[in-house]
């Protein structure tokens, strides 16, 4: 399902989206990807924003979750790598197209809007194996589910994986990952348990952000 886009075509490699949809969400108790912070569950208002830069975009979820109102009329991947979390979702994704650059985006950061990803895109270096943001708490750090990973990442990303490395953040640390600020009007705050919910629900109520 594809929808109007807003800006013109990176001249790059081709980018795809994935929004992240598929974790157990065992401290939030229910499945994030199910949320409202927009007024629509939170995998659906991700996969509109994402389709707004985007050529494809498609939800990276579990087979369980497939028949699910808010997924089933979404474009699928499902993990082919099991069990080692988020990095399954895009070693899955890269393995569905390994010609095309992915920007992943994960389904419980309510704050990301449309600067954020414009900024992403526009900051994009196609040079690198990625491109990602510092983290706002420590700028040594990289935000690894607001990301870019180029072709390239693939076959890196399959070494590191080979290695017993799974965690994202660790694997752009140690690769040739080009990272950027985040400027005003960019917050990656997650979100990972009710009352975090309650709460950024209430700041966003309070001060809609762009969408």
């Amino acid at each position: 399902m594809l929808r109007k886009r807003s800006v013109k075509r990176s001249k790059k490699t081709p980018l795809y989206g994935l929004v992240l949809a598929g974790g157990k969400s065992t401290r939030m108790k229910k499945d994030k990807s199910l949320l409202e912070y927009h007024g629509k569950k939170q995998v659906v208002h991700c996969f509109d924003l994402l389709s707004r830069f985007c050529e494809q975009v498609f939800i990276s979820n579990r087979k369980d979750q497939s028949r699910l109102p808010a997924h089933k009329k979404l474009p699928q991947i499902h993990d082919v790598f099991v069990d080692i979390g988020p990095l399954g979702g895009i070693l899955s994704a890269m393995t569905y197209n390994p010609e095309v650059a992915w920007l992943v985006l994960a389904c419980d950061l309510p704050f990301v809007n449309e600067t954020t990803i414009q900024t992403l895109i526009k900051k994009r270096n196609a040079s690198k194996m990625a491109t990602a943001y510092r983290s706002a708490y420590d700028p040594h750090l990289p935000e690894p589910l607001c990301v870019i990973f180029e072709p390239n990442a693939m076959f890196q990303l399959l070494r590191f994986l080979s290695q017993g490395v799974q965690c994202p953040r660790a694997i752009l640390l140690r690769s040739d990952t080009h990272l950027i600020a985040q400027s005003p009007g960019i917050s990656l705050d997650n979100v990972n348990n009710p009352q975090e919910y309650r709460k950024v629900l209430s700041v966003i109520r309070r001060n809609p952000a762009d969408k």
